[in-house]
């Protein structure tokens, strides 16, 4: 029964994991999936399996949700370069979807190009 959503002020984030969170160092480990083809760069987050549980039995969303499916996930995305976790649930399944439905080399080019200053600056980012 734990949170979908990471807290902006988590009390057991410790200084050190939250440089490394606003920074999205521990995205880092995810190029492995990159490399073994499990995951692309640019493409829907994959949902925990708990936090997929969860929405699965209740939201009324489930077939926009179920849709970001269809192409494989990524390490970024088009919400984690328009507010990461200032973002609702829904406006990221939105954005997700907006993604499935455009998806092209120049669009994720567009989106890896902006994520270097989402993520240097920390927009969103907790």
């Amino acid at each position: 029964s734990g949170a979908l959503f990471k807290l902006k002020n988590d009390p057991r984030m410790t200084k050190v994991g939250r440089f490394i969170r606003k920074l999205s160092f521990d995205e880092l480990p995810q190029l492995f999936n990159v490399l073994s083809g499990d995951m692309s760069l640019v493409g829907p987050r994959p949902l925990p399996v708990e936090d997929f549980e969860k929405v699965k039995m209740g939201n009324d969303f489930w077939d926009a949700i179920s849709d970001r499916s269809k192409v494989q996930p990524g390490i970024t995305g088009l919400w984690q370069i328009s507010g990461r976790s200032d973002l609702s649930f829904n406006e990221m399944v939105l954005l997700d979807l907006y993604y499935v439905e455009h998806q092209s080399l120049l669009f994720d080019l567009e989106i890896l190009f902006e994520t270097l200053p989402a993520v240097l600056f920390g927009r969103g980012a907790y």
